[in-house]
C-alpha cells in the first residue's frame, strides 16, 4: 500500500496517543468521561477511511463507509452539545429540543444504514474506495453545517457577555477548533466530492481536520483546565483569599502560589523553595531556631511564627502545615497574613487600656459600693425586715412558678401556714419587743428544721407560711411535726422578763398529690389564691379544735 492509505491510519493512531495522553494526565471527572467518548467518536472515522482501502470487499467497503457517516452525524450533535454546555447555555436544552437533535441524528443514521434506492452512496467499479454520494449524503453536510452555525452564533454570544475572561479563553480555543475543522471538511467535500471528476482524490482532509481540532482540545484541557472543575474551582478560590498561600511537594518544589503572594516572593511553580530565604536576618533567633528546627526536623508537625519582614516592612505570621494523604506527607501548605495593621491596632489598645486602666481602678471602689447597696436594697425588696426570710410578695411571686412547675411536672408539693398561738398574749404581757424577739426566735426554730429546698416567708403579722417542692403528704406532716414539736421546746430568754417564755403554733397543712381545681390550673394567680385559701381555712380548723394542733387536707 502506498503513503495515501496511510493517511487516514497514522491520524488515527496521532488521536489515539491524544486520546491517552488525555487519560493519563488530567483527573478523570464525569466531564472527562463524556469528552473521552466523544475523543473516542472522533477516532473512527480516520479508522473507518483507512479500513476501507484494506480490503477488496465491496460489504465490508460499504460497511466501513457507513460506520464513518453515522459517526460524523454524532460528532456533529456533539459539537453542538459541548458548545452550548461550554458557553453556560444549557438552559436552551428542554426536552423538545433535545429529543429533536435526537431524532434529526437517529433518522440521519437510519438513512445511511439503509440506504434507500442508492440514496446514501453508489459503488464506482464495483467497490466503494471510489463513490458516488446520493441526497442523504448532501442532507448530512447540509445538517453538519447548519450544527456548525448554530454553534458559532452560541460562541458569539458567549464572547460579547460579561463572562470571566477564563470562559472566553476556552471559548476561542473551541472557536479555533470549529473553525479548523469546518474548513477541513468543506475543502474535502469541494476537492473530493464536487470535483472528483477532474481533480485526484487528497486523502485525509477531513481527518486531518477532526486531528487538528482535537489538539485545540487537548490544549484547553492541559492548560485552560477547560473541563476540571474542581481544578476551576480551586484556584479561584485561593487566588480571592486574601492570605497568602504557597503550596509545595515533598521536595520542597513550589506546585501553587496564589495571586496574594506572587507580589512579595519571586518564586514560580517549579522553583525550588527554601525556608531560610523567607526569614529575615537581625531579629531575636530563640524562636527562629525553634520554628526552623520543627521545619526542618519535624515536618509532620504544624508550626508558626511571626516576624517583621524588613524587606516589605510588614509584619507577617507564617503557619506551616503538612498535607498528608493516608498517613504519607506528601507536601506542605504555607499561609502568609499580613499582621500589621492587626499589630498596630494592638499596641494603640495596650496603651489605651492601660490609660483606662488606672481609670478602672478608681471605678471598681465605687462599682464595688454600688453593688453591695444593690445587693441590700434588694434583699430590702425581698425580705421581712424584722425576721430576715422572704416577705409576703416574694413568696407569691416565686410560688407562682415554683407551683406551676410542680404541677406541670406533676411532683407532689405541701404548703404551711404557721400561726403563734395567743400571741396578743405575748404583746400584753411582755411588750412588743418581746414579741419580735419571739417571732424571731420562732423563725430561727423553724429555718433550722427545714430542709434547704424549702421556702420560708412571713405572710402577716405572726403567721408563716412555707412552700415544700417535690414532698408528699406524710413526708410534709412528719416534717410539720417537727417544727411543732422543735417551736414548743423552745425557750426564749428576755432580758427584762425573769423566766423563759415559751409558745406554741397551730398549722395548717397543704398537700397536693393531683390537679388542684382543674378550673383553675391555667390561671397562676388564681391557681395560687385557691391554694392559700385552702390552707388558710385548714388553719382557722386548728385554732377552732383548741390550737396547737395541725390539720391536714389532702388534694
Amino acid at each position: 500500500m502506498d503513503l495515501v492509505v496511510w493517511i487516514d491510519l497514522i491520524l488515527f493512531f496521532l488521536l489515539f496517543a491524544l486520546f491517552v495522553y488525555v487519560f493519563a494526565t488530567v483527573t478523570i471527572t464525569n466531564l472527562h468521561k463524556v469528552y473521552l467518548v466523544f475523543h473516542f467518536a472522533m477516532m473512527l472515522w480516520p479508522f473507518c477511511q483507512f479500513a476501507i482501502k484494506t480490503t477488496g470487499n465491496p460489504m465490508f467497503q460499504l460497511f466501513y463507509v457507513k460506520v464513518a457517516f453515522i459517526d460524523s452525524t454524532i460528532l456533529a450533535t456533539g459539537w453542538l452539545l459541548f458548545t452550548i454546555f461550554l458557553t453556560g447555555r444549557s438552559n436552551v436544552l428542554q426536552k423538545k429540543i433535545s429529543l429533536a437533535l435526537f431524532l434529526i441524528s437517529a433518522i440521519l443514521s437510519l438513512g445511511v444504514i439503509t440506504n434507500p434506492n442508492d440514496w446514501f452512496v453508489l459503488p464506482v467499479d464495483g467497490g466503494y474506495i471510489q463513490r458516488i454520494y446520493g441526497p442523504i449524503f448532501w442532507l448530512i453536510v447540509t445538517t453538519i453545517i447548519v450544527y456548525i452555525i448554530i454553534s458559532l452564533y452560541f460562541i458569539y454570544l458567549a464572547l460579547v457577555s460579561s463572562n470571566a475572561s477564563r470562559i472566553k479563553r476556552q471559548v476561542k480555543q473551541v472557536l479555533r477548533g470549529i473553525i479548523v475543522m469546518t474548513s477541513f471538511i468543506l475543502l474535502d467535500i469541494f476537492f473530493n466530492v464536487v470535483l472528483d471528476k477532474h481533480l485526484p482524490v487528497i486523502p485525509g482532509l477531513t481527518s486531518l481536520g477532526i486531528f487538528l481540532s482535537a489538539i485545540f482540545f487537548v490544549i484547553s484541557i492541559h492548560r485552560d483546565k477547560v473541563l476540571d472543575i474542581v481544578t476551576i474551582a480551586h484556584q479561584d478560590i485561593i487566588d480571592t483569599i486574601a492570605y497568602g498561600i504557597l503550596v509545595l511537594d515533598e521536595n520542597e518544589t513550589v506546585i501553587e502560589i496564589n495571586q496574594a503572594l506572587l507580589p512579595y516572593l519571586n518564586l514560580r511553580i517549579g522553583d525550588r523553595f527554601e525556608i531560610s530565604s523567607i526569614l529575615p536576618e537581625g531579629q531575636p533567633t530563640d524562636f527562629m531556631d525553634e520554628f526552623l528546627q520543627t521545619y526542618r526536623e519535624h515536618p509532620m508537625k504544624k508550626t508558626q511564627i511571626e516576624f517583621l519582614h524588613t524587606a516589605i516592612h510588614l509584619f507577617i505570621k507564617m503557619d506551616v502545615a503538612p498535607i498528608v494523604v493516608r498517613g504519607v506527607r506528601v507536601g506542605r501548605i504555607i499561609t502568609f497574613e499580613d499582621m500589621t495593621e492587626l499589630r498596630s491596632l494592638f499596641d494603640e489598645t495596650t496603651l489605651q487600656n492601660e490609660i483606662l486602666q488606672e481609670r478602672n481602678q478608681s471605678l471598681i471602689g465605687i462599682q464595688n459600693e454600688l453593688f453591695q447597696t444593690n445587693r441590700k436594697l434588694k434583699e430590702m425588696a425581698i425580705t421581712d425586715s424584722l425576721t430576715g426570710c422572704y416577705n409576703r410578695h416574694y413568696l407569691t411571686q416565686q410560688l407562682e412558678h415554683e407551683v406551676m412547675k410542680s404541677r406541670q411536672s406533676r411532683t407532689p408539693f405541701a404548703i404551711f401556714l404557721v400561726d403563734i398561738d395567743f400571741f396578743k398574749h405575748v404583746n400584753d404581757s411582755y411588750g412588743h419587743l418581746t414579741g419580735d424577739e419571739v417571732i424571731c426566735s420562732t423563725v430561727e426554730v423553724i429555718r433550722q428544721t427545714l430542709r434547704e429546698k424549702d421556702i420560708l416567708a412571713r405572710y402577716g403579722g405572726e403567721e408563716f407560711i412555707i412552700y415544700l417542692p417535690n414532698t408528699n403528704q406524710s413526708q410534709a406532716f412528719l416534717l410539720a411535726e417537727h417544727i411543732k414539736s422543735n417551736i414548743e421546746m423552745n425557750q426564749i430568754i428576755v432580758d427584762h422578763v425573769s423566766h423563759p417564755v415559751s409558745i406554741t403554733i397551730s398549722m395548717g397543712l397543704l398537700s397536693i398529690n393531683n390537679d388542684f381545681r382543674a378550673e383553675t390550673k391555667d390561671n397562676p394567680k388564681t391557681y395560687l389564691n385557691d391554694l392559700f385559701e385552702s390552707v388558710d381555712k385548714a388553719l382557722y380548723q386548728a385554732k377552732k379544735e383548741g390550737r396547737n394542733r395541725i390539720v391536714s387536707i389532702i388534694s
